[in-house]
C-alpha cells in the first residue's frame, strides 16, 4: 500500500484570509492530508499572537465543513520550514501565487528549498481570480484606517481584528454574509 501523500502549506496568517482559505480547500483535494504549519515569523511583528493565528486557522477551516473531512491539521512551527516539513512526513509545500511578484521571490525560495532538503517538491497554486489582490498585510491596514474588512476575511477574523486594533468598528457592526454595517 502506498504511503498516503501529505503537502504542507505553511505561512503566517496574520491573519488569515479568504484567499488563504480558497487555497487551503483546493490543497486538501490535491493530496491525502494537508497539514496548514503556522509560521513564528516575529520578524514580521505579526498583530496575533502565534497561539491566536493557530486557533483562527482551526476556527476558519472547521467553518468550510464538508470539504475537508477532518484531513486538515493545523500545526504551528518555529523552525526552518524544510525541517518541519520532514518531520510531518510531508512530500510536498503547497505555496499560493497572486501576482508575477510573488513569483519571484516564491521561485527564489523553492531552489533554496529543494537545495536544502531535494525530495520534498514544492507546488504552486494561482489565486483564484476573487482573491488575487487580498494579503494579509493589506486586510491589515484597511482595518488600521477603519475600512470594512469583511469582504476579504471572514467576519469572525474581522471582529478578531478589529478587537486587537480597538478598532472602532464593533462586533455588533459586521453582519452575516461578509457586509458590515456603517457606524453611527
Amino acid at each position: 500500500m502506498a504511503e498516503p501523500l501529505i503537502a504542507m502549506y505553511p505561512g503566517t496568517f496574520d491573519p488569515v484570509t479568504n484567499g488563504h482559505l480558497d487555497i487551503i480547500a483546493r490543497a486538501a483535494r490535491l493530496a491525502d492530508r494537508l497539514i496548514v504549519g503556522v509560521a513564528v515569523n516575529a520578524g514580521k511583528g505579526p498583530l496575533f499572537s502565534l497561539d491566536e493565528r493557530v486557533a483562527m486557522v482551526r476556527e476558519e477551516i472547521d467553518a468550510l465543513g464538508a470539504p475537508t473531512n477532518g484531513k486538515i491539521e493545523v500545526r504551528p512551527f518555529d523552525t526552518l520550514l524544510v525541517k518541519f516539513v520532514e518531520a510531518c512526513k510531508a512530500r510536498i509545500i503547497i505555496r499560493g501565487l497572486r501576482a508575477v511578484s510573488d513569483f519571484e521571490y516564491e521561485f527564489q525560495m523553492a531552489g533554496m528549498n529543494s537545495r536544502l532538503a531535494p525530495k520534498i517538491e514544492t507546488v504552486f497554486l494561482m489565486a483564484a481570480d476573487r482573491h488575487q489582490f487580498i494579503s494579509s498585510r493589506f486586510v491589515k491596514e484597511i482595518a488600521r484606517l477603519g475600512g470594512d474588512v469583511t469582504h476579504f476575511v471572514s467576519n469572525s477574523v474581522a471582529h478578531r481584528i478589529a478587537a486587537a486594533l480597538d478598532n472602532p468598528w464593533k462586533a455588533g457592526d459586521f453582519v452575516a454574509g461578509g457586509a458590515a454595517r456603517v457606524p453611527l
